[in-house]
């Protein structure tokens, strides 16, 4: 029961939205788990447009089926003129890290970004925290098919229990990676990696299963928002996790729960008549608003 615990409360913490904005048939199937389907709706339309957004789409698709070169040769399609460090981080292009295209993918990426954004202090520390962030994530698309079959079925698929066990395993490594790289490259910032980058340690220390590891760094994550070098959105969350796991009320409304209906709800909050003010001094948007995108949850307290 370890592994379902600890899985469907990562999904949680990580507020996946249930909330859909207006999508295309290609992208219907693909959130409903049908991705045969969806990439077949999605080269029907990339033929028709050769939109790169929807090229970008098919790759990432290709990548969740674990069919790499038809992956990579979209993906190549649709980064011609992106310059981001997105792709560098998402979760959905898990399988084709350890392929060795993938290091010119990055390669590529990093020298766009710096084109357009400026020169990174330390690119190459922010190329391996990327890598951290796809690994912190890694299989969630399979555990969010999970998700929508507990919340309708009231139980998991019994092929969740593999993939719950491999991702335990990958978040144990990746806390053990970070720390080589925060001992090596010291804590990093927005000035130094940019901020995608700078986020990862977050990431990974906040699904981190034992709550002594976030009150290690909890303090450190406190004064990287307050000084604008780190999130503080992670840091609310890290701050609510270790609260709920103590049994005591949050303070920024970020940590979820299902309920009886097996729908998500926030944990109970303290003062939660104040907890907008509270939001608003570390440049959090409103918490109806915040909770409607994340679960489609209807927050009415009314705020002083």
């Amino acid at each position: 029961m370890k592994i379902l615990y600890t899985l469907f409360l990562i999904l949680s913490i990580s507020g996946v939205s249930n909330a859909q904005s207006k999508v295309s048939k290609a992208d219907s199937l693909r959130h409903a788990g049908k991705l045969i389907e969806a990439i077949k709706s999605y080269t029907k339309d990339y033929n028709m447009t050769k939109d790169k957004k929807v090229g970008y789409k098919l790759a990432s698709t290709y990548a969740l089926i674990f069919q790499k070169d038809s992956a990579f040769h979209y993906l190549n399609l649709s980064l011609k003129n992106d310059t981001s460090l997105w792709p560098l981080a998402d979760t959905n292009l898990f399988a084709l890290i350890d392929d060795p295209r993938w290091s010119s993918i990055e390669e590529s990426q990093l020298h766009k970004y710096q084109q357009d954004q400026g020169v990174l202090k330390q690119p190459e520390y922010a190329r391996q925290l990327l890598q951290l962030i796809i690994k912190d994530q890694a299989l969630d698309y399979y555990i969010d098919q999970a998700k929508s079959h507990f919340m309708k079925e009231g139980s998991p698929p019994q092929w969740y229990y593999p993939i719950g066990a491999y991702k335990q395993e990958i978040v144990k490594e990746n806390y053990e990676t970070m720390l080589q790289l925060l001992d090596a490259n010291g804590w990093p910032t927005y000035t130094n990696v940019g901020k995608l980058a700078a986020d990862a340690p977050l990431l990974v220390i906040n699904h981190h299963e034992d709550d002594a590891v976030r009150k290690k760094y909890l303090e450190k994550i406190k004064q990287s928002c307050l000084d604008g070098e780190g999130s503080c959105m992670e840091y609310a969350k890290i701050q609510d996790r270790i609260l709920v796991n103590e049994n005591q009320p949050q303070i920024y409304g970020m940590q979820f729960r299902y309920n009886e209906a097996r729908t998500l709800e926030p944990f109970p909050i303290i003062d939660p008549e104040y907890v907008d003010q509270r939001r608003t001094a570390i440049g959090l948007e409103p918490l109806a608003v915040y909770l409607k995108r994340k679960i489609n949850y209807e927050w009415t307290v009314v705020q002083k």
